[in-house]
């Protein structure tokens, strides 16, 4: 499903009209009759139900006023709010609320009672703003946006049109005031600032309402975000030939660990064999080769490490030698930032022919010396959080995070990787310009190890003989339904990443039964 900015949803609306000989009055109407649908089947019947609609004067008010008839009609008690002047209501709008005074519906105005209407309400309709907003929130709407938030309690629901009324549909900033909603109902096709910075905490529970955009108008649009879920891997789990080994589904070898962190080569290696990878090899130092205590699947390369325990420069030979037979490679989970081991990693880099994942102190390594990726002769997918996109582009972890869509997506197309950048609403960023933003996973997954677990997973993936993008893509989706079921069963406080990795088998066979 694609994801639009602003812009975008602007320009599909006019194709929509101008091409497809769709009147814009029948998008809004059927926006209208979609939010109230949604309402019903996702918070309460409205029958009854005192409810009050705070409407600006542009199609964000109209698609509110339109909802107030739809809400009428199905016996609620509905009132209109306006923050405008009846005659300053132009277009769409107009005729909406042209239509709602002539089915007997009144308009009262906001003024100094607005808190007390609200209170006596039982379900607050933010349609203020919209996607239109590029500019911090003023005064009147300000003052309504803190009420609604204010007014919000256990007994009264918030629900957005849209999009939260001061969050940026683009970046997902919080302009000035923002709505905190309990339900946001977006329309047509999710908005980018749903996924990004304050909109995450703002939109409360969300979903898509359909206005009847013909799938062509979508297919034929030149949109780059898409989101990503498990219904999206359909088929990819089908059942194993009957006639195949382990060799079928290919080698991954894993270079990884140091001195007090073998739990990172554990949890890698464990979560490729629990995607599907028929052998797994991991690289570690001498003094900690003993994961096959926990691990006893995986097999082991004790290679030469440094007085330290981290791997040495002198195992170069060793592991280039291994990876002979071998179909990826993962590099990174608990190697540490030991400098011949930096220098270990960036030579590999430059030698590896096969697919890699690199995470966590292999991104380290790579940020001291980024022009080994000119030299690289295998696909390369990195795998980093906000901190180590930083470290990569030079910039803090909190600019990484304003632009997350923008800086993992200019990085992906410069140097020609996969970018998967985790946090909330993990992107995969593909150098073609795609960007994928995953559906799953919670925050009960931000804990140690989760994303060693995220690279075995890819790793297994990439070892199966899955192309670069895909792998990321699906191993990121994965990742973050086994974390929802581990959440579901263990709660968001409790969940570690071994749990994660307990769940991988439910999460393929829930994917399977989408086929």
């Amino acid at each position: 499903m694609k994801v639009v900015t602003a812009e975008e949803i602007k320009a599909l609306d006019r194709v929509a009209v101008s091409q497809f000989n769709m009147p814009s009055l029948l998008l809004m109407e059927n926006a209208a009759r979609g939010f109230v649908d949604k309402i019903e089947e996702k918070i309460t019947r409205v029958l009854g139900l005192p409810i009050i609609i705070l409407c600006g004067r542009g199609n964000n008010g109209g698609d509110g006023i339109a909802a107030a008839r739809y809400f009428k009609d199905r016996g609620a008690i509905a009132t209109v709010v306006l923050f405008s002047p009846i005659e300053q209501h132009t277009g769409d709008s107009k005729t909406m609320l042209t239509a709602w005074l002539r089915t007997g519906g009144d308009v009262l105005f906001a003024d100094d009672t607005l808190e007390k209407k609200c209170s006596e309400n039982r379900l607050i309709v933010d349609a203020l703003l919209g996607t239109g907003l590029s500019h911090p929130v003023g005064d009147d709407f300000e003052k309504a946006i803190l009420l609604i938030n204010k007014t919000r309690s256990p007994n009264i629901t918030v629900v957005s049109v849209d999009i939260p009324s001061g969050i940026s549909a683009n970046t997902g900033e919080r302009m000035g005031a923002a709505v905190e909603a309990d339900y946001t109902f977006t329309m047509g096709l999710p908005k980018r600032g749903l996924f990004l910075r304050e909109g995450l905490q703002c939109r409360g529970s969300w979903d898509i309402v359909d206005i009847g955009f013909p799938k062509a108008l979508v297919e034929q649009a030149n949109i780059n975000v898409s989101l990503i879920g498990p219904a999206d891997l359909k088929g990819v789990f089908s059942p194993r030939p009957l006639g195949a080994h382990k060799g079928t589904f290919g080698h991954l070898l894993i270079i990884a660990g140091s001195r007090g962190k073998k739990g990172a080569v554990v949890m890698s290696a464990l979560s490729a064999l629990r995607s599907g990878a028929g052998l797994v090899t991991t690289a570690l130092p001498y003094s900690i080769d003993t994961i096959s205590q926990s691990a006893m699947e995986a097999m082991t390369l004790p290679v030469a490490e440094t007085k330290e325990g981290a791997l040495s420069l002198k195992a170069e030979k060793n592991i280039l030698n291994a990876i002979a037979g071998k179909n990826a490679v993962a590099i990174g989970p608990g190697l540490s930032q030991h400098q011949e081991t930096v220098r270990l990693i960036l030579n590999l880099i430059t030698q590896i022919e096969v697919p890699m994942v690199i995470d966590a102190d292999g991104l380290n390594a790579l940020a001291s010396d980024l022009s080994v990726l000119k030299n690289k002769k295998g696909a390369i997918i990195l795998t980093p959080h906000a901190g180590e996109m930083g470290r990569l582009m030079g910039v803090s972890a909190e600019t990484v995070q304003k632009d997350r869509i923008g800086m993992a997506s200019s990085f992906a197309q410069k140097w020609g990787v996969i970018v998967v950048l985790k946090g909330a609403h993990t992107l995969i960023a593909a150098p073609d310009g795609s960007v994928a933003i995953s559906n799953t996973g919670n925050p009960g997954m931000a804990t140690a190890g989760t994303g060693d677990v995220l690279t075995g997973i890819i790793g297994g993936f990439l070892a199966g003989g899955i192309d670069v993008k895909t792998a990321a893509i699906q191993g990121v989706v994965l990742h973050g339904l086994a974390g929802d079921i581990a959440c579901h069963d263990m709660g968001e406080v409790s969940l570690i990443a071994g749990d994660v990795i307990q769940n991988i088998p439910h999460a393929i066979q829930k994917i399977r039964s989408f086929s």
